[in-house]
Formats: C-alpha cells, structure tokens, sequence
C-alpha cells in the first residue's frame, strides 16, 4: 500500500511489414492510482485510467475491455461484463474499490468477533470508435464476433458509460471476500446478467 501517487505509462507500436506486421499502429495507455485514508471510515484505492489506439486496426488489435465471466471477484475487471462485450479505441475508466476496516460491524458485538469487514466498489467506464476501425464491406477490416443468432456480441460506449458497483464482506475466515455486484447500465444487451454474487480468496487482517 503506498500513500503517494503511482504512475504508469505503457507504449506499442505495430509496424506494417516489420516482423510479419500487418498494421502500423500505435496505442498509448496511462494509469494513476492512489491509496486514501478516510478516518474512521477505512481506506480507498482509486485508479484513473486512459488510453487511445492510433491507426486503422481490426477489433482484436482494439481496446476490449477486461471482462470476467467467472465466479471469481476480479479487482481489476468488471464483473458483469461478458467478454468481448465491448471495444473502443479511446476511453477513460475509473475503479474505486473501498474498505470501511470494520466501521459499521464493529458496532456489532458477534460481528465484531468475526472481525469481518465491509467493502465497496464503483467501476466506471466510457469510450469510443472511430469510423475508421468500424467493420464494414469496403474497408476489409475483421467482423465484430457473432453470436449463434447471427448478432454481433461486440458494442461500443458512445451511448454511455458502463458502470458497475458492488458490496461485500470481506475477511471472512481471514480468507474470504463475498460481493452483491449489481449492472447499472447496457443492462437491456442480450445475455447480459443485471446482477451476480462473486467471491474472492485472499488473505486479508
């Protein structure tokens, strides 16, 4: 855990023709993140994070957003998105995750002993995609994934964000995290999930 800002910067670069490239693009993503104290009530670790494709790409050389299918509570994806859900070329995200370190169940004398602790989470994420690296019939870049209806599983962000939030109980055995993660929007996509209870495994005292 570190009190002063983390910076990160990532750079790639694809050159047509170099090593088997068939494209030349760039794509530049930025990260900062920042642990808070918030006496009495706990500690937040937010994240802000941004970045941009440059060039024309096929959707898999895109940014497609880290989704998580399984049971398993992910940190760093969204929970309900389902993979290969969405795709942009420039976005911005931004992921708080919260614990209250006991706040409310310490004022519980069973709780208390369970020295379980409370947690939440926002994740918020909003995007784009250039007309360019928009499949079509003339520009012969790779079609968006299709379902076994012939429905195209992958969607952009111009709309709105995507937003998801969660509660939870983490520390239970000193080993477990349970969270209530709810879908605030692009709830009406085919064979999305509005809601879903994820666990997490790890040792927290």
């Amino acid at each position: 855990m570190n009190k002063y800002p983390v910076f990160q910067l990532n750079f790639q670069a694809g050159v047509k023709d170099i090593l088997g490239g068939e494209y030349n693009y760039q794509t530049l993503t930025a990260k900062v993140s920042k642990t808070f104290y918030i006496a009495p009530m706990g500690i937040s670790d937010w994240s802000l994070e941004g970045g941009r494709v440059f060039g024309t790409v096929p959707y898999p050389l895109l940014e497609i957003h880290r989704a998580n299918q399984t049971y398993a509570y992910q940190l760093q994806a969204y929970n309900l998105m389902n993979f290969l859900e969405f795709a942009s070329d420039k976005f911005i995200a931004l992921n708080v995750q919260h614990n209250f370190g006991g706040f409310f169940f310490n004022k519980i004398p069973l709780l208390k002993r369970l020295k379980w602790r409370e947690v939440a989470s926002f994740k918020g994420l909003y995007g784009g995609l250039d007309t360019k690296n928009r499949p079509n019939k003339t520009n012969g870049l790779l079609h968006f994934p299709v379902d076994e209806l012939g429905q195209t599983v992958t969607n952009t962000l111009e709309n709105q964000p995507y937003l998801e939030t969660s509660v939870g109980i983490a520390n239970i055995f000193k080993l477990f995290r349970v969270d209530y993660v709810r879908r605030l929007t692009y709830t009406d996509l085919p064979g999305v999930s509005k809601w879903g209870i994820r666990a997490r495994f790890k040792l927290d005292f």
